[in-house]
């Protein structure tokens, strides 16, 4: 049946068990921690006492330090990008399509920093964390965070990590927002920056989308003002919703169709009694949704959500993002998906005439596609060609300049 063939996001970006002799691999990788143990100030100024990042490196750091990469990651990621954490592994990280050897984002030539972000729940400090002044988790006390607040914490990590400039920032949707903070707060410190299938801002419709997320996390009789901590439980169901309306937008309705169409999972008449019938999408979404609830901190969620509505790069700047972009002293490489409705082609487009207005080198791409937003994160053969060629540029530009 169709369904046989359908992953959920991770699963189909992170397909194959661990293989010692897969060349195009990092292999096996470890988690590390970088403390930082003076306080940390918020956007929205608050103190965090400290902070925790978990992070994953891959490939080797140049004497000079100059090809390090950062790749941000999107709403729901985390700092386990490509490899394996143990050799019994089925599926390795979140964008092991992308990063490795020969691979676009090549760890032959350039050394690969991927962080977990602060309010995280993968090892960086977080509302799951323990807030030191009461020994118990912050919960809805954790600060609120924008975008720029992770930019700060990177860049205190990248200190910590002995770079003194990225030859490239890379992210996709929230990750492409880190990216496009990195460019304006740091101009000097990278001298790329990949934007894929992102925005300067959320339209009503996404901003939409995120506060019914959130009403379905709220309303969970267990979510219990966001200290479920506290009891003992989790909003479980509230989550499942909540990951379910992002899988559905996610994707393309032409995907859809063709995947699933209205076939049933389930469900028959037999001596006059009638068991429930499902098709096979309710069945995919609500095994996603549930898996997810699973391993993921309904607060962190909520934090994710509310730094993405808030991002708005022009904002400070006269809401001009012309005025913005003259900030910036990067090369910029912009890549859209016709599918993607979530963050379209068209959100791109403005940000490639603001950067052409502001006279920066910027290259654009629009990738025919039919994955919908989720493309940037899968094997889509011509973006693998494009985004390759670029990162190759980057790495011949770096090295005819003398890096190692």
């Amino acid at each position: 049946m169709k369904a046989d063939r359908i992953k959920s996001n991770s699963e189909a970006v992170a397909s194959g068990q661990y293989d010692a002799a897969d060349k195009s691999s990092v292999g096996l990788v470890e988690t590390q921690h970088f403390f930082y143990d003076q306080p940390f100030r918020t956007s929205s100024g608050r103190d965090l006492p400290s902070i925790e990042l978990a992070y994953e490196t891959y490939g080797a750091l140049n004497s000079d330090g100059r090809n390090a990469v950062l790749v941000c990651h999107a709403l729901s990621g985390d700092h386990h990008a490509a490899g394996y954490h143990h050799s019994d592994d089925k599926k390795p990280g979140w964008w092991n399509h992308y990063i490795g050897p020969g691979k676009a984002i090549d760890t032959d030539r350039f050394y690969v920093v991927s962080v977990n972000n602060l309010g995280g729940c993968s090892g960086s400090t977080g509302p799951s964390s323990i807030n030191p002044s009461t020994q118990a988790p912050w919960g809805p006390d954790f600060p609120t965070l924008r975008v720029r607040d992770w930019v700060a914490s990177q860049h205190l990590l990248m200190g910590h990590l002995g770079i003194g400039q990225w030859a490239a920032v890379i992210g996709g949707s929230l990750g492409g927002m880190q990216a496009l903070r990195w460019a304006l707060e740091y101009p000097a410190l990278l001298r790329h920056c990949v934007v894929l299938a992102s925005a300067m801002k959320l339209t009503a419709q996404n901003i939409g989308f995120n506060n019914t997320a959130r009403t379905a996390i709220t309303n969970d009789p267990d979510f219990h003002d966001g200290r479920y901590y506290d009891h003992q439980t989790r909003p479980k169901n509230g989550l499942a919703i909540a990951r379910m309306i992002g899988h559905i937008t996610y994707l393309s309705g032409d995907l859809m169709g063709e995947r699933f169409g209205r076939e049933l999972r389930a469900g028959s008449f037999t001596q006059g009694v009638e068991s429930h019938l499902e098709f096979q999408v309710e069945s995919y979404l609500r095994h996603q949704g549930d898996k997810f609830a699973a391993s993921f901190d309904a607060n962190t969620y909520l934090l994710m959500l509310r730094a993405l509505d808030y991002f708005d790069l022009a904002r400070e700047y006269g809401d001009d993002p012309v005025t913005a972009f003259r900030e910036a002293q990067c090369k910029f490489f912009v890549a859209s998906f016709t599918s993607d409705w979530r963050f379209s082609p068209v959100r791109s487009r403005e940000m490639v005439d603001a950067l052409i207005a502001a006279e920066k080198p910027v290259s654009y791409v629009e990738i025919e596609s039919s994955l919908g937003h989720d493309s940037f994160l899968l094997p889509v053969p011509r973006y693998q060609t494009v985004f390759s060629a670029y990162m190759r540029k980057i790495s011949e530009e770096y090295e005819m300049k003398g890096g190692e």
